[in-house]
């Protein structure tokens, strides 16, 4: 017993003395590459575990509290404010043998941006958030690490008439959400984030920057929907700000399953995608938290336009749900913006610049529709939620209009027309307790394998920025393309082996990497 104690003292003495070496190794490192730093300049953005700052810096924008007390925390931290800091760090981590990953928001459902079971840095993106909006040509030059919240109010700020159509939660990170897609409230009429990308700045493995034209065509196709982070850092997107009238509207109706919620939700499936492109009408379906004696239906409702027209269509395409004037509320684009986002639509847009956490615990899958689920199938889906002893929702969003009219192969992100709508599958709880996390896992699991026999096939699809590993993980160093399929497909369909094709021709050394990367073809 007393040599064994000898041995794991021994170790981690080692093991800290081996730390502290390369915190000093990187640290000269970046010295030598930033033109023009100094030591104290490098230890500002260079954070290790025993920093003041390493904490706050790794758990401030995490938004999901299970990941807070994992061991698998990032060797040291950089939170960059210029370019040459992030070159630095690539280059200082290739020379040392840590990998990196990059993270522009923390909304990362697995957080593979922050969590790794290898040594790694982490490249925090929180200090780079310029906007440059160019209204003549309709356009912005928009930082990874900026938030939707804070594009969207700096669209507000030089135009009622103009917006983005990306997610609703105003907290996420710019960066992951369009390598991912990224699709909300406008996908109908727009398409998703990720259609509306012109151009970008990439940094590769070796610290080259590449615009579009220098990166080639190959490699822009596979950062617009293809996890980004598997090919490289983006610095900043180029996207095309969309028209949008100054008036919008929205509305909310909810119905319990007393008040006719199946069959609304029935006659929702059949006609939600073939609506007006102008609008878009999600279903939120949730239970009451433990013991819940019912299901309430949410219809969650934007249109671009006045109430008046949008009466007009609702009248003519679902007047089931029975909507009037005194349900609907109109308001410009950057106060709907605040009233997805969960603020009060008169609360002042500001509020958008704040970056807030999430304190609920919570497991996610998805899936997609293409076939309406039949009336009674809803019911046994109702009661599975029901059997929750804590928050459980099924977020349903409507596809069609724009989205049918990009092919499959456009860009990376292949879920188009044939889909009626997508799932996001969510369980939430508060306890943080190991216990009670992996019991309302084990939960999710069931739902989404009863759900199997209701939803896409061959593959059976799911969203990239809904990230599930327990889709399938890499091994980080030695997984085939044939393994990483198994979750590569339900992601990209078949665009999967593209991804893998130019993984391998821009990225040989397998330079970034993480559990859900595109692997190399080999």
């Amino acid at each position: 017993m007393g040599y064994h104690w000898v041995f794991i003292i021994l170790f981690l003495s080692i093991s800290c003395l081996a730390s502290a070496l390369v915190d000093k190794s990187f640290k000269e490192c970046m010295l030598s590459r930033v033109v023009g730093s100094n030591s104290t300049a490098i230890e500002r953005i260079l954070l290790t575990p025993s920093s003041s700052q390493y904490t706050q810096a790794l758990d401030s924008l995490i938004q999901n509290p299970r990941w807070l007390n994992s061991t698998r925390k990032p060797f040291l931290i950089i939170t960059p404010t210029h370019v040459p800091e992030i070159l630095a760090a690539i280059a200082c981590s290739n020379k040392l043998g840590l990998q990196i990953r990059v993270r522009s928001g923390g909304h990362d459902y697995e957080g593979l941006s922050y969590l790794g079971n290898a040594p790694f840095v982490m490249l925090d993106l929180i200090n780079m958030r310029s906007v440059a909006i160019n209204l003549t040509e309709e356009t912005a030059w928009v930082q990874a690490g900026t938030s939707l919240g804070e594009l969207y109010y700096r669209i507000s700020q030089v135009s009622n008439t103009h917006g983005f159509p990306a997610g609703l939660c105003p907290g996420i990170g710019l960066g992951g959400h369009i390598s991912g897609g990224g699709f909300g409230t406008m996908l109908r009429k727009y398409g998703i984030a990720a259609d509306n990308v012109l151009d970008a700045h990439l940094i590769d493995k070796d610290g080259m920057v590449h615009d579009r034209k220098a990166m080639g065509e190959d490699l822009f196709w596979a950062i617009r929907g293809g996890s980004a982070t598997s090919f490289g850092v983006i610095l900043k997107w180029k996207i095309r700000l969309v028209k949008v009238p100054a008036i919008v509207t929205a509305f909310t109706i909810q119905r319990t399953l007393e008040e006719g919620a199946t069959k609304l939700t029935h006659r929702w499936q059949q006609i939600a995608d073939t609506l007006h492109p102008d609008l878009f009408i999600r279903v939120v379906a949730q239970n009451s938290g433990a013991n819940s004696k019912t299901i309430t239906t949410i219809f969650n409702s934007f249109f671009l336009g006045g109430i008046d027209r949008l009466i007009l269509i609702m009248n003519g395409s679902f007047p089931e749900l029975g909507l009037q004037a005194k349900d609907c509320i109109e308001m410009s684009w950057i106060q709907s913006v605040l009233h997805f986002g969960g603020y009060n639509k008169d609360d002042p847009p500001e509020v958008l610049l704040k970056r807030t956490k999430s304190n609920n615990f919570f497991k996610a899958k998805s899936d997609f529709v293409k076939v309406p689920i039949p009336e009674n199938e809803l019911e046994g889906i109702w009661k599975m939620v029901l059997s929750a002893d804590t928050l459980a929702l099924m977020i349903m969003d409507p596809f069609g209009g724009r989205m049918n009219e990009i092919s499959e192969p456009d860009i990376p992100f292949p879920h188009r027309k044939g889909n009626l709508y997508n799932i996001q599958y969510m369980v939430i709880w508060e306890e943080n307790n190991i216990e009670v996390s992996n019991k309302h896992v084990k939960w999710m699991r069931m739902l989404y394998k009863y759900m199997t026999p209701y939803v896409s096939k061959s593959p059976r699809a799911a969203y990239l920025n809904y990230r599930d590993l327990d889709l399938g993980i890499n091994k980080l160093d030695n997984t085939s393309y044939i393994e990483a399929n198994v979750w590569g497909e339900k992601y990209f369909k078949g665009n999967f082996r593209r991804l893998a094709e130019i993984k391998t021709k821009s990225d040989s050394i397998n330079f970034f990497r993480s559990e859900q990367s595109i692997p190399l073809l080999k």
